[in-house]
Formats: C-alpha cells, structure tokens, sequence
C-alpha cells in the first residue's frame, strides 16, 4: 500500500527520574486562559466529549511535538511487527507518563491551561492530574475497539475527563476518534476491556438504544476533544502514510475518593497511577498533582 516505515521503536529500561529534552525555557509556557462558553460545558454535560479549537496553537503544538515524541521512542518497548499484535497492540503505540520522565513534556502535561478547561468543564476549582498518556498510531494501525476509559480507573469515571489532542494535523483517515453521543449518562455499560469483544459489545449496545455516533472530523495540531470518562469511543485505523501523533491527558475533580477496584485492571492502575492510596482514602499523592487554571470553576 505504499506506507512509509512506522517511527523507529527501541526497547529500555524506564528510569525513574526525569530528562530535559530541550531546554524548557524555549517552550511556550501554556499558562494564558483558553475561553470556554456555556454553550461548550453544556454540550459537553449533554453529549459526553467536545471538541475545541487550538486549545493550543498550531505553533505551540509543533513546539512540543518534538519532546512528546522523542519521550515516547526512548520509553516504547513495542517491539513487534503490527502483524503479530492482537487488536489492542495493534491500535497504537502506547506510553504512559511521560510527564514523570521529561521535563519538557511535563510543562505540557501539568499547563494550567488545559487543566483550566478540564475544571471548567467539570464544574469544579481545580483538578488532580491522573496521568498522561502518548497514542501514537503507526500508518497501517488498527483500530481502537469501542470503550469506556473509566473501566479501568478506580474512581468515580463522571468527575473524570481526557483531552485528546493531535501534536500534527490529521484527517479521519490518520485514526481520528468517534463518540457514541450520550453513552455516558448512565455510567459502567460493561466490565470488558479494549478489545474485539468489547467493540462488538458497544456495537449491540449503539445500535440497540439508537445513540449518535459523532464520527472522526479532520484536526489541526493544537485542537482537542475532551470526553467524559464513562463515554463509549473508538477510533479509525490509520489509512494514511503518517504516524498520528496524539497527546492524552486525564483530570480527576480534586476532593475524589478511591473506590474499590472493580476489576483486575482498577486494582492495577490503583498501584500505578495512585500509589500507596487505599480504597476509601482520598486520591491525593505526589503524583497526582492539583491543577487549577484561569478558567477553572464554574457551572
């Protein structure tokens, strides 16, 4: 088909300690308020997700790029051809954190900016990062099968929320993100993780209670979807010849409990992604720092 060569993909040993890919002052700083209307927190209250504008500007988003990117290659351990990847392998290159190993990237990941719109959205002063993730989709990846990210996350998935942000400008073709609108309202729809099963799943379900799906819309760099955590979505496979290069970040409201894990995966990402916290105790630990921003609060 004529795809060029996927990023090259080197195994290591993740260090705990950051790196500074570029001197951070050189950096946009991320710190200026991003304007958003009623109408916005709205849809995204009805709906599950929006979609906003150069949340950050192209340039800003170009000037990152190069740190998200390099972070990733240097924390990848994927090392398999595409071919020999089950369904999830195969719908992107995956790495979580970076924030806690480059310097650069956690200037992008910890903005007040963004964690400013996630407040606003929720309706809350601030918010508690949970963490970041990179989604790299080689040309030739597969689909994301329909989910719920809250599936996976020991807290209440309502006062929970990811941004989704292109580091190029993509089309559906790249592997944009479709929403089944309203999916979200009634909170845990199955216990079944990404996989075929759990596109087939969400299939019957979209189907059965007549939702919307808001299908993948062309992207520029710097533009952003932000979705609810129980939100059904998938995304296409990447058709083009390009990587697509997509930043993720997800904010809990400030002041959530940890629930007891519901499934092997919660009990999993309480380890990672909460340390040392047990159910009942409030999600509050050096790595999940407060965040407010500008446009933080709100109804």
């Amino acid at each position: 088909m004529g795809f060029k060569p996927p990023m090259t993909i080197r195994s290591f040993t993740i260090r705990s300690g950051r790196t500074q890919s570029m001197p951070t002052d050189t950096l946009p700083d991320l710190t200026t308020a991003y304007p958003v209307t009623d109408a916005q927190v709205a849809a995204y209250r009805s709906n599950g997700h929006v979609r906003l504008t150069q949340v950050a500007t192209q340039e800003e988003a170009t000037a990152y790029r190069r740190p998200v990117a390099s972070t990733v290659e240097r924390l990848s351990t994927e090392t398999r051809p595409l071919a020999e990847r089950d369904s999830y392998g195969m719908a992107f290159l995956q790495v979580m954190n970076l924030w806690r190993h480059d310097e650069s990237v956690a200037r992008f990941v910890l903005a007040t900016r963004f964690a400013g719109v996630a407040a606003r959205l929720l309706g809350v002063p601030r918010v508690r990062l949970y963490h970041d993730q990179a989604l790299f989709k080689e040309p030739g990846g597969g689909y994301t099968p329909w989910h719920q990210d809250a599936m996976y996350w020991p807290l209440d998935g309502s006062r929970c929320l990811t941004m989704w942000m292109p580091l190029v400008d993509i089309t559906p073709a790249h592997g944009g993100l479709a929403f089944a609108t309203g999916s979200h309202v009634d909170g845990p729809l199955s216990d079944i993780g990404i996989s075929d099963a759990s596109e087939e799943r969400f299939d019957r379900l979209v189907a059965e209670r007549g939702l919307v799906v808001d299908g993948p819309v062309a992207m520029r760099a710097g533009d952003a979807s932000f979705h609810s955590g129980w939100t059904v979505h998938r995304a296409l496979g990447n058709s083009s010849t390009q990587m697509r290069e997509v930043m993720t970040v997800i904010w809990f409201a400030d002041g959530l409990t940890v629930l007891d894990p519901a499934n092997p995966a919660q009990a999993n990402d309480l380890a990672s992604w909460l340390p040392g916290l047990a159910p009942g105790a409030l999600a509050v630990s050096a790595a999940n720092p407060a965040l407010g921003g500008p446009s933080g609060g709100g109804v």
